[in-house]
């Protein structure tokens, strides 16, 4: 027999914002644990405590809700992204800062990957905008969002000499296609039964790829 699920006490009270934040919130929790199809707006309103009708004001359905998690899920993305280039060393050549650059943003996304693969999942679960078009809800402190970051590593090569300029449009495609399939066959795939060693030196040799085909 199922356990029932434990009753949530109904609010009233929140302040104008404060209901979207937490439905968006609740929603994010329930994608950590279960993916885009645990995004559920019905769900997302018993946890944050307000009866159903109260949720649409702020969403008008579902896949308004699976956005904004969505939305919430690529910043998370990007602050992993962030951190990993935070905790590169200054030193160094231009060109070697640059290519550290690349490797630290290839590096932060596969690992956001295993790390949280239910927003992960989430994060690229519907289509898009241009990837590249600024997005507040989407970016991290800095405020990119993580193609961005990933153009403006590229970027950097340019201007460091490590990468002609004619070969920079289009790049970011290419760098996240190799990155965004190991991440897939890594968390959904057959290459979850790697290891973590055997992990991290095929992400190293999957960026050596992308350096040096770019």
């Amino acid at each position: 027999m199922t356990a029932a699920k434990p009753a949530v006490p109904q609010r009233t009270t929140y302040r104008h914002g404060d209901l979207r934040r937490a439905l968006t919130e609740a929603g994010v929790e329930l994608a950590r644990q279960g993916g885009p199809e645990a995004v559920v707006l019905r769900e997302a309103t018993r946890r944050a405590g307000v009866v159903p009708n109260a949720a649409y004001r702020h969403f008008a359905n579902r896949d308004e809700l699976l956005q904004a998690v969505r939305a919430a899920s690529l910043a998370a993305l990007a602050r992993a992204m962030e951190a990993e280039l935070a905790a590169l060393p200054a030193a160094g050549s231009a060109k070697s800062r640059a290519h550290a650059q690349l490797r630290a943003v290839g590096a932060a996304y596969l690992r956001f990957a295993r790390a949280e693969p239910g927003l992960f999942r989430t994060a690229f679960s519907v289509s898009d905008e241009t990837p590249g078009a600024a997005h507040p809800a989407k970016a991290g402190a800095g405020g990119l969002n993580p193609f961005q970051l990933l153009g403006a590593a590229l970027d950097a090569l340019v201007e460091a000499g490590a990468l002609p300029a004619e070969r920079r449009p289009g790049a970011e495609y290419l760098a996240w296609s190799a990155v965004h399939g190991l991440s897939l066959l890594v968390i959904d795939g057959p290459l979850g039964r790697l290891d973590e060693a055997q992990v991290e030196a095929t992400t190293a040799r999957l960026l050596d790829m992308v350096e040096k085909g770019l």
